[in-house]
């Protein structure tokens, strides 16, 4: 079995195609994407498998697709796992909190679509945009953001995903000043998104109130093992926390970093022993090239394909 921390990717992590090894290998997964179609009232799974690509990265579309891929190759591990601990990033926290019981896979991918429409509402209501930025400090980018925001424009830091790695979000002219910042004080590449709005600002304030309503009326369990708050860096491991952290996620910073050291930190004391392996479930490996510039001497891999699962089953077997 493997002493594990669960990460889940976050929006970018899709493509044409995800998941339809898993369908076509396995029948649990074929069937809990057919409960997520069902609970959609569409198929996600034909939107998944075949595209059309931009119609898939739309952040309504995309959101559930990747919760639905992570489900479902959790749901092929999990018996292999010790986890003490998860963490996703962005909407990847919502997959997180299902994988530890608090959302079932249905539920959370209901969640997901409709956050995705208020984020998407909300960037058309209040157009914004993103940067991602390398090579500067996360304190140097939070001074640079300070400068460029001016009055109600603002920009500030969205992801702090790993050293030198920083994502901006805010009013496209503040974006634009922070970038020239930037610039000048010696960021190696300063490189515009293609986003639908300014993600984890204050931009997001109407989604935010939108979501936060939607969080009320669903069912929150109690969580099987703690997630670490993208916003916060906690430790959570109570569903009235879980509903109010993932509410203020929407306009918060996303310390990746920080929260990755948190997790390595809590894994560590509750093992009390062997490093815990940080296993990505999903699409994808960003987040453990992510681990590898936060602490490379944590055991980390990824798992998102029909091979991969069947290579790690073998190896715990």
């Amino acid at each position: 079995v493997v002493k594990a921390v669960l990460l889940f990717p976050g929006q970018g992590a899709q493509f044409v195609g995800m998941g339809k090894d898993l369908a076509d290998r396995f029948s649990t997964c074929r069937e809990l994407f057919e409960s997520i179609d069902d609970a959609l009232g569409f198929s996600l799974t034909a939107l998944m498998w075949n595209g059309p690509e931009q119609e898939l990265t739309r952040t309504h579309n995309a959101q559930p697709a990747i919760l639905a891929h992570s489900m479902a190759v959790l749901s092929l591990i999990r018996s292999a796992l010790n986890t003490v601990a998860a963490a996703g990033h962005s909407l990847g926290e919502y997959s997180a909190y299902a994988a530890a019981g608090t959302l079932s896979p249905t539920e959370a991918a209901r969640l997901v679509r409709r956050r995705g429409e208020l984020m998407l509402e909300s960037g058309e209501s209040r157009p914004g945009t993103m940067t991602a930025v390398l090579g500067l400090t996360d304190d140097v980018i939070s001074d640079l953001c300070r400068q460029a925001t001016e009055g109600d424009s603002v920009a500030v830091p969205a992801n702090l995903n790993a050293p030198g790695q920083t994502v901006l979000s805010g009013d496209p002219d503040a974006i634009a000043r922070a970038s020239a910042l930037c610039k000048i004080a010696g960021a190696k590449r300063v490189l515009p998104l293609k986003v639908s709005g300014a993600f984890h600002s204050p931009l997001m304030a109407t989604a935010r109130s939108g979501l936060e309503r939607e969080l009320a009326k669903t069912d929150f369990r109690e969580p099987a093992f703690p997630v670490i708050a993208n916003a916060t860096t906690d430790v959570v491991d109570t569903s009235a926390r879980a509903r109010t952290l993932l509410g203020e996620q929407l306009t918060s910073t996303v310390r990746w970093s920080d929260s990755m050291l948190r997790a390595r930190a809590f894994a560590g004391r509750a093992f009390a022993g062997p490093d815990a392996t940080f296993v990505e479930v999903g699409p994808g490996s960003v987040l453990t090239g992510l681990m590898k510039r936060i602490d490379r001497d944590t055991p980390r891999m990824s798992c998102g394909t029909a091979d991969q699962v069947e290579s790690m089953m073998e190896k715990v077997a």
